[in-house]
């Protein structure tokens, strides 16, 4: 007897566990996502509003967000390190660029496939005698590369090993010894490549090879100390994320971002203030 009437209360637990559940699914209404404030056309600051964060990364998590009934606010949380402290700590619950390296796994759960893929490129003077098709091609020849670069770690080990690769402060510096014949070749994002080609006036001059030399993905990272961060979360983003690369968005986006950011840069403005 005692038996019989035990039998229900499993069912009788399960019904009365079932609004809690779907508050456990649905406690994640706000994200705050952060990320590089210097990485056009994937994010760069709001020159608008410079506490806010904007470009192709922004836009797309904004995109799947919406889908999952979530609310995305982008914000500035300093420099890459800064923001990635932010996040590390919880403060923030997510970056939107986040690199893949085996030291962040023990603070950040990532989300896979990458948002973005944003191949590096080789570039040369448009006279140049150099032929790139494989890494072997560029040894003996002397190169150089954003301080700023996010290359793979499997990418940075082999060029350390094969390469003359130098480092430079930013973009800007890489490009203009590029093109006054200090180095044969540049390392260099597809698409600031172009536009900071364009922007300095040097797109005739400079070409880069078709093929990527590295192909380091851009992905979103998760808080381990995120309330937000729960596995029904991780599994809708990763089904957002393994959906993107049909759906034609990414590019679309890209694209936008793209003239976004090149329409900014014809229209001198003070820097954003911190």
């Amino acid at each position: 007897m005692e038996l019989r009437r035990m039998s229900g209360w499993p069912v009788l637990l399960g019904l009365a566990l079932l609004p809690s559940l779907a508050m456990a699914v649905g406690k994640c209404e706000r994200l705050v996502v952060t990320g590089s404030p210097d990485a056009p056309p994937y994010l760069w600051r709001d020159p608008q509003d410079p506490r806010h964060l904007i470009g192709a990364s922004a836009d797309l998590l904004q995109q799947v967000a919406g889908e999952l009934g979530l609310k995305v606010e982008l914000l500035y949380a300093g420099k890459r390190s800064e923001a990635l402290e932010e996040v590390r700590t919880g403060r923030m619950d997510m970056l939107a660029d986040a690199p893949l390296t085996l030291d962040e796994l023990e603070s950040l759960d990532y989300i896979h496939p990458a948002l973005v893929q944003n191949d590096y490129l080789v570039w040369t003077r448009k006279e140049t005698t150099l032929d790139y098709r494989q890494l072997s091609d560029l040894q003996g020849h002397s190169g150089a590369v954003s301080e700023k670069a996010r290359l793979t770690q499997p990418f940075q080990a082999l060029a350390k090993e094969q390469l003359q690769l130098k480092r430079l402060p930013n973009l800007t510096q890489v490009f203009q010894k590029l093109l006054l014949g200090e180095f044969d070749y540049v390392l260099a994002p597809r698409y600031a490549g172009m536009v900071m080609a364009q922007s300095l006036g040097m797109a005739a001059d400079l070409a880069a090879f078709p093929q990527p030399i590295d192909k380091p993905g851009l992905f979103l990272a998760l808080s381990h100390n995120s309330a937000c961060n729960d596995p029904w979360l991780r599994g809708q983003l990763a089904k957002k994320m393994t959906e993107l690369p049909a759906s034609g968005l990414t590019e679309a986006l890209l694209q936008r971002n793209l003239e976004r950011w090149k329409a900014q840069l014809q229209q001198p403005v003070s820097s954003p203030k911190p």
